[in-house]
């Protein structure tokens, strides 16, 4: 089976990548500096296991870098490490940069370094994968879809860093010939999301009966990925994707973000009423839009579905019901979660 260098494994799209991966017995050296979205209670079912190893660290940190990919010589680097919370973005920018620029500018030359180093079949398969999103395409009338050759057009001070990433990824390609693949997701949902974003936020405010934020009017759409089908995806990507290439990976489920809301409401009132009987859409609360909203984001996977054979297994249905009765069965998870700095606020003041 294959070894894997996974950065930012404790976060929750890297989380969910990374027990997928040692349930399949594949090996994982897990990096993640444990900000305050990496959680290693989201790994407690794989502590102990000789599969997986977990190192707290940062990506520009090249030193350990270096001693991590020459100990124990992984067949890909699988890259999730970044800062990505657009309203956070917007009140420290700063940070973004140094995480998502500097730090992935830091990976990328530990791990050149060390391709350079390897001989045969171990130069010829190894391969770094860089996760991206489909934020740095900007944003989309009523109509069309991004594809991969879509130009760049980022919004905030979050998909800008992220597509400064990606260029470096891009340049490191075409400069020393580092085998490359970059992926741009839509929005991601499913178990272990931090609850900043919206899915995780409005199941959690609902449930404590709180007023449930939504931007604006609402209607900005987004197409909606479980993290399950993304964690395949990125495992067919690494397995038989084109060195060089990028891939859109999305989940065929646009929804006005008021939708969504609606829908996380009236699968809790089907699961847990509230004791007044009232539904939870009566939480709903409409506040500020934030500052650059991108008002819709969809994405074209047909390369993906075409070349390697892809596709969501999940509805938005069956997902966020999935979903929803995940949260509901760990509030155990949640509270740890919560217990922090955290509560539940919507993060980006800034005008």
């Amino acid at each position: 089976m294959p070894t894997w260098l996974v950065t930012g494994g404790a976060g929750f799209i890297g989380g969910n990548f990374v027990l997928r991966a040692v349930a399949s017995g594949a090996n994982v050296v897990n990096l993640d500096a444990l900000t305050y979205a990496g959680n290693l209670d989201t790994l407690a079912s794989v502590e102990g296991n000789p599969l997986h190893v977990f190192v707290r660290g940062d990506i520009g940190d090249r030193p350990l870098v270096a001693r991590l990919l020459s100990e124990y010589r992984p067949d890909a680097v699988i890259n999730f490490a970044a800062e990505s919370h657009v309203d956070r973005s917007i009140d420290g920018p700063g940070t973004f940069v140094q995480t998502n620029v500097v730090g992935t500018l830091g990976l990328l030359e530990s791990v050149r370094d060390h391709w350079k180093r390897l001989e045969g079949g171990a130069s010829e398969q190894f391969r770094f994968l860089h996760v991206s999103t489909d934020e740095v395409y900007g944003s989309l009338g009523d109509t069309g879809r991004f594809t991969e050759t879509t130009p760049y057009a980022p919004n905030s001070p979050y998909s800008a860093s992220k597509a400064a990433s990606d260029h470096l990824v891009r340049a490191f390609h075409h400069t020393y010939g580092l085998p490359v693949l970059t992926t741009h997701c839509s929005n991601n949902y499913g178990p272990y999301h931090f609850p900043e974003k919206l899915i995780p936020l409005i199941i959690a405010r609902a449930l404590a009966g709180e007023p449930l934020p939504v931007y604006g009017d609402g209607k900005n759409v987004r197409d909606w990925l479980f993290v399950g089908d993304h964690c395949r995806a990125l495992r067919t990507i690494l397995e038989k994707g084109r060195v060089g290439e990028t891939y859109n990976v999305g989940g065929n489920a646009e929804k006005q973000n008021l939708e969504v809301v609606h829908t996380i409401c009236a699968l809790l009132d089907e699961r847990m009423p509230r004791a007044d009987g009232k539904p939870r859409s009566s939480q709903i609360t409409f506040v500020a839009d934030r500052p650059g909203h991108d008002r819709r984001y969809a994405i074209d996977a047909s390369k993906l579905r075409d070349e390697l054979g892809w596709e969501p297994e999940y509805t938005f249905e069956q997902g966020i019901a999935e979903t929803v009765d995940w949260y509901l069965a760990n509030q155990a998870w949640v509270k740890r979660v919560l217990d922090g700095s955290y509560r539940l606020e919507r993060i980006g003041t800034a005008v």
